[in-house]
């Protein structure tokens, strides 16, 4: 039996393959920037239905937000191996799954857009960046961290429209302190910030979210698609909660900047399963 996992900072999705039967697992995203290798094993634990398949399991392929870097990968790797003793674990970018699940048999520029975001341009051989992906601090443009983050600075600053200020302050009690606690003294103070997108999406229809909403996608399609000397010829697909929800004005901000969207899809793990099928099945041939 393999496992393929997509993790994001917020979920992991999981999926067992054991020739034709497939099972699904979801358990909390596993970073290495803000997870240690025992909160990998004790995810994994925590799920008991995907535990009691450690022993079955021979492979496991996964790909996830922040393993672009062979030593933070060891963190993953290690957790993950003592969950599943006998398996051999690869670890790998959640933008190789980006790329693998959007690849449709021409070259194209495939992006993350949820908790954080990224880009890479893929050829079908090889998933090349051409730019850096510089997390919820420095970048992250156009993602669920990014909103999060401007829609609190805007809530402390007394910009936001009456009745969002209301919203956030009467029925999400937030206030200096509460947030100051999340964003600076807690973990995972992305995913924090992020949780703040269904109040985007509830007041979507307004002029300062409609604003918001172009203003980042704007700066993600200039930063992280543009940068690609052929965005012009090639498409452009996205993957992730904050692209899929917000298709509209993904799409509208690519026409602003002639960007060729292609596909938008919140999962990328039915495309990265298919990925890996058509693998399995040339190893056996």
């Amino acid at each position: 039996m393999i496992l393929i996992v997509e993790s994001g900072s917020t979920k992991s999705d999981w999926i067992g393959l054991n020739g034709e039967e497939k099972s699904h697992f979801t358990t909390m995203g596993l970073n290495p920037y803000f997870h240690d290798e025992q909160t990998v094993f004790n995810a994994v634990k925590g799920n008991s239905e995907l535990f009691a398949l450690a022993s079955n399991i021979q492979r496991i392929f996964f790909y996830g937000a922040g393993c672009s870097d062979p030593l933070l990968n060891q963190i993953i790797e290690k957790g993950l191996q003592r969950a599943f003793p006998q398996a051999n674990v690869k670890v790998d970018h959640d933008l190789t799954a980006c790329a693998y699940s959007t690849f449709k048999g021409e070259p194209l520029i495939s992006c993350i857009i949820g908790t954080g975001s990224n880009s890479c341009f893929y050829d079908g051989n090889t998933v090349s960046e051409a730019v850096p992906a510089l997390g919820y601090i420095l970048g992250d443009e156009g993602s669920g961290s990014f909103f999060g983050k401007r829609l609190l600075a805007d809530f402390l600053y007394h910009k936001l429209p009456q009745q969002i200020q209301n919203h956030l302050s009467s029925e999400q009690k937030l206030d200096k302190s509460t947030i100051v606690e999340h964003v600076y003294r807690k973990p995972n103070a992305n995913v924090y910030l992020a949780s703040f997108m269904p109040v985007v999406n509830t007041f979507r229809q307004t002029e300062y979210i409609q604003k918001l909403l172009h203003h980042g996608f704007g700066l993600f399609l200039e930063e992280h698609v543009q940068c690609y000397t052929n965005y012009q010829s090639v498409k452009t697909s996205f993957v992730g909660s904050v692209a899929a929800i917000f298709e509209e004005e993904l799409k509208n901000a690519c026409l602003t900047h002639q960007v060729n969207c292609g596909e938008i899809i919140r999962k990328p793990i039915d495309g990265l399963v298919r990925y890996h099928q058509q693998i399995l099945v040339k190893e056996r041939s």
